[in-house]
């Protein structure tokens, strides 16, 4: 049965992926390009996948040196690694008031 009518990828395919190796909807998508047009399959792939099918560390390891570092970092300021107080420029102060134009003498 087609898991990616997009691609034509079948539960077959997916399931040889995983044996290989590929634990995430992701891997499985750069293995056959399922889930990477209209993204309606993913949750069917996540379903094949099941859990439990790779551990975090495995995940983060097959992404690359960069994904494991940044998992390991503190996070910040809006989900980054940056301190609460990087970046953050002082609150700007109130304008000044301006006073009403001088009103000139209307004729009646």
């Amino acid at each position: 049965m087609f898991v990616c009518s997009c691609f034509g990828v079948t539960e077959e395919q997916v399931r040889e992926h995983a044996e290989a190796g590929a634990c995430t909807p992701r891997q499985i998508a750069s293995l056959s390009k399922a889930g990477t047009d209209c993204g309606s399959c993913v949750r069917r792939i996540q379903g094949l996948l099941g859990r439990g099918g790779c551990s975090r560390r495995a995940v983060l390891q097959d992404a690359g040196p960069s994904a494991a570092e940044t998992a390991e970092q503190p996070v910040g300021r809006a989900g980054t690694s940056e301190p609460e107080s990087a970046g953050c420029a002082p609150a700007p102060s109130p304008a000044p008031e301006v006073a009403d134009p001088p009103r000139l003498p209307v004729a009646v």
